[in-house]
């Protein structure tokens, strides 16, 4: 079994679903079956049309160098993206019509009415969905040792977008008496850009040398 052909417009919107409640592959962690699709996808995809694809291709992008030592399979990849075959087991995707008859039976038409019925007294009594949110561990990192860690940190609170809510922060040491500052933001998938948002922070160019998506995991 191959994987999915990602060049395909309709196999990334595919993903984009399944990438809806899920933050890897395989499991709660990065493994292979993570590099073996975002080595097929290739080239980053537009954070516009496919946020969940794009913000899944930054955060395994973050492990690249560590993209050998991930646990798991390649292959397992192939068999948990079978986009090709059915699913079962959720209300949206239940088949509510059976097969096509060339003959159409009365009786049929009434039990097919019924359960559209059903199905859609089921879906307007569950109300409007919440709106899908992220936890991100937000790492940034100054220029030097000399860097004012708390100008620095008040700088990047100071940004404001719809759905991003600010939360704790520590100073993580990564050498030669350097610290980065690393921050845990909740965002709302479809109004938060995390392109737009490290793109917000590299602006704060006295202060931030650059910044990484350390962990992501969806609410």
């Amino acid at each position: 079994m191959s994987l999915p052909d990602f060049s395909n417009a309709d196999t990334l919107s595919k993903f984009e679903s399944f990438l809806t409640s899920k933050s890897y592959i395989d499991g709660h962690e990065p493994s292979q079956a993570d590099v073996a699709v975002y080595e097929a996808i290739k080239s980053p995809v537009d954070s516009n049309k496919f946020p969940n694809v794009s913000r899944w291709q930054e955060h395994i992008k973050s492990f690249e160098a560590e993209h050998a030592n991930l646990k798991g399979d390649k292959s397992k990849a192939a068999e948990l993206l079978n986009f090709g075959a059915a699913a079962g087991g959720d209300d949206d995707e239940v088949d509510l019509f059976g097969s096509d008859e060339d003959e159409v039976d009365p009786e049929a038409e009434r039990v097919k009415a019924e359960r559209v019925k059903q199905y859609e007294e089921r879906k307007a009594a569950k109300g409007p969905r919440p709106p899908a949110k992220s936890v991100v561990t937000f790492d940034v990192k100054p220029w030097d040792d000399e860097t004012d860690m708390t100008a620095l940190e008040k700088e990047v609170r100071s940004i404001e977008m719809d759905g991003l809510v600010w939360g704790a922060s520590k100073l993580v040491p990564i050498g030669y008496g350097v610290n980065k500052l690393q921050i845990t933001i909740v965002v709302e998938d479809d109004k938060v850009s995390m392109d737009d948002l490290q793109d917000r922070v590299q602006e704060i160019e006295d202060y931030v040398q650059s910044s990484d998506i350390a962990a992501m995991q969806k609410l």
